[in-house]
């Protein structure tokens, strides 16, 4: 059994923003993969999902970004799972938009939901880092993350949460480079050989004209061209 964590804040007003990406991804992998209906219970939403041989609770917590530790420690007990069961899906600024990477312990890089959940599981966790690009200056940080999407970035997102519902299988099933390759068929497809260019063809030269007058030979001919 796995708890898989989507980090966001909860309430219509914040369902768009760059900060709930990890509700998002959540929301596609129910969705696709036929979970239970969502329910509260420890301070969350949550709902059973079966992804390959492997049974996952998801797991969306409803008390406010800094304050999801709460949230996922008490899932965790009840469950009677470890720090390593779980993975926490969530923005990472440092990454560009629609890039993914995982990670297996570490810090919390200053951010709220993760420090709220070292807080209360320590630092031995996996984390789906879920990118969603840097406004530039760290003054800027707060009012980006909590603004929505731009419309020109909605294809972006959409490749990158149907790719990670994709992969979803393999993720459970431990196997990180398959969930990744599942993501990257989404983001960024195989380029189809139709549309690749053709080679373009060579250029045939026509044979110059001889004279009837001229009496040398092919050869000599061929030389006097070089000269």
């Amino acid at each position: 059994m796995q708890l898989w964590v989507g980090l966001g804040n909860p309430g219509p007003k914040y369902a768009g923003n760059r900060h709930n990406i990890g509700f998002m991804a959540l929301d596609r992998i129910a969705g696709d993969h036929g979970a239970t209906p969502w329910r509260s219970k420890f301070q969350a939403e949550i709902a059973e999902v079966r992804l390959g041989s492997e049974k996952v609770w998801l797991l969306k917590p409803q008390s406010f970004m800094n304050l999801s530790g709460q949230s996922v420690g008490e899932a965790m007990r009840f469950h009677k799972l470890e720090p390593g069961d779980v993975t926490v899906f969530h923005d990472e600024l440092d990454l560009a938009p629609g890039k993914l990477r995982l990670k297996q312990g570490g810090g919390h890089a200053g951010h709220n939901g993760l420090r709220s959940i070292h807080q209360h599981l320590g630092p031995e966790y996996g984390r789906v880092r879920l990118g969603i690009g840097h406004p530039g200056h760290k003054d800027r940080v707060s009012g980006y993350v909590l603004s929505d999407f731009a419309k020109a970035e909605g294809e972006m997102l959409d490749d990158l949460l149907r790719g990670i519902a994709d992969g979803a299988p393999k993720l459970a099933a431990g196997d990180g480079p398959g969930f990744q390759n599942a993501v990257a068929l989404r983001t960024a497809p195989a380029r189809s050989s139709k549309s690749e260019k053709p080679a373009p063809k060579a250029k045939v030269v026509a044979p110059a004209e001889v004279s009837e007058d001229d009496t040398r030979s092919p050869l000599q001919r061929l030389v006097a061209k070089f000269r």
